[in-house]
């Protein structure tokens, strides 16, 4: 096996295992936070219906203003979390859980959870 297939099985594995620990059938919906090298993604998930509540990321026509001005992915991700946070606000969810998606906590990910506390979000 090469070790491209090896890491990206190492991968999913952990994203199961964080899944697994945060309780999928919970009573809060879950933010999974997905990045690639270019973007990164946020969206809030219902698992009891099997439903995406809303979503944001990079590529929004909307947030391109904003994230023209930003210098670095660290600065584009703290204006997602700006952006989940106004969304999550207007449709008054008061808990959400915070899917990190088997990446290491620190950096874009670490941002976009940070943005979100600031914000007012409880997770």
């Amino acid at each position: 096996m090469s070790k491209v297939n090896l890491k990206r099985k190492n991968w999913l594995r952990k994203k199961v295992r964080t899944k697994n620990s945060l309780g999928i059938l919970g009573k809060y919906p879950r933010l999974v936070v997905f990045k690639s090298n270019k973007h990164i993604y946020g969206q809030l998930v219902d698992d009891n219906k099997h439903v995406t509540i809303l979503s944001s990321s990079t590529m929004d026509k909307d947030l391109a203003k904003d994230l023209k001005s930003a210098k670095t992915k660290t600065d584009q991700s703290k204006i997602i979390g700006e952006s989940l946070a106004k969304k999550i606000k207007s449709t008054k969810i008061k808990k959400i859980v915070y899917d990190r998606n088997g990446y290491k906590y620190h950096g874009r990910v670490r941002a976009v959870a940070d943005s979100l506390r600031d914000n007012g979000v409880n997770f």
